[in-house]
């Protein structure tokens, strides 16, 4: 495959789950704004957000100091300036389908372009004709229409695999972010643990990953900092874990060591991440520091990404 064409299916990945995650990110950020402050500290969940996604400092340039909700549903849904918009992502996504149209199959294409001209027609409307949730569930529902058509529709070849790694890779950096956002932004401080609002926010955390049905099955119900914390890094069986997420890349990478007969960085990084969670214990994460493990784990995973971009993406893909 070419290195252009492979770097297209990889954005395409990325663009897509980030668009997803950017969605959670604003259910979240939602639900913890309906809890009143009735503790003092620090409150305010739409800075942890944007803090979150690398993004304060953009926000503040355009909308102000104040987090007002109407700017915060703009920038991260409808301006295209932010490039990690749910627009821009697919925007962003489109474009690298467009340019890759013949490797992807018609109901892959047809998902894709259909949930931008979607978009598209979203931002004609009255902004009050649209609740931030609707918004959220929206991009949801469109994502999980293209994860479901290249699920079901395209090969199992190199196209698919560039694909996998590219939802990997995003995937895990943002479930980390969200573990992070909740562990060490949101709470006031560490006498709010066990509380009613800790409680509150893990549950709104599960439920924005569509983890909380899976997350009582795997644990009966019971939400504890460490419980939760195995079940998003070190849970095999949860697809959006930390764990799956680099076992995913792994055996992609694998598949494409196999068919180009040679193996390169990506390989031996992805190796090495993998050990090194497979390994891990919970109560290490914690003696460690689960913000100062996670921003490690961040990390590694960008370094994986730039190992797979120069072993196999020299196109300059966007």
């Amino acid at each position: 495959m070419l290195s252009r064409t492979a770097a297209n299916l990889f954005w395409i990945g990325r663009y897509l789950e980030r668009a997803e995650t950017t969605a959670r990110l604003m259910d979240v950020g939602h639900r913890n704004a309906l809890l009143p402050n009735t503790g003092g500290g620090f409150r305010n969940e739409w800075g942890a957000i944007l803090q979150a996604m690398g993004a304060a400092g953009r926000f503040a340039e355009k909308y102000g100091d104040e987090t007002r909700q109407r700017d915060i549903e703009t920038f991260l849904f409808f301006d295209l300036d932010n490039p990690a918009s749910v627009g821009s992502c697919l925007g962003a996504a489109r474009e690298n389908a467009r340019i890759v149209r013949t490797a992807l199959t018609t109901q892959v294409w047809d998902a894709i372009n259909g949930a931008w001209q979607e978009f598209r027609a979203m931002q004609r409307r009255e902004r009050s004709q649209v609740a931030l949730p609707d918004l959220a569930d929206w991009t949801l529902r469109m994502t999980a229409l293209v994860r479901g058509s290249i699920e079901a529709t395209q090969l199992r070849d190199d196209g698919y695999h560039f694909l996998n790694i590219g939802y990997a890779i995003e995937r895990g950096d943002n479930t980390a972010r969200f573990l992070d956002v909740k562990y060490f932004v949101l709470l006031p401080s560490i006498s709010y643990v066990g509380s009613g609002l800790d409680t509150y926010q893990w549950t709104t955390l599960l439920r924005a990953l569509s983890a909380h049905r899976a997350y009582n099955w795997a644990y009966g119900g019971e939400l504890t900092a460490s419980r939760i914390a195995h079940f998003l890094i070190l849970n095999r069986l949860f697809p959006r874990s930390l764990l799956s997420c680099v076992g995913t890349a792994n055996d992609c990478l694998e598949s494409l060591s196999r068919g180009y007969a040679r193996t390169t960085p990506a390989q031996d990084a992805a190796r090495v991440l993998l050990a090194e969670l497979a390994e891990a214990r919970v109560e290490e994460i914690f003696d460690e520091g689960l913000h100062e493990f996670l921003t490690r784990f961040i990390a590694e995973n960008a370094a994986l990404a730039q190992a797979v971009h120069d072993a196999y993406l020299t196109g300059e893909a966007r």
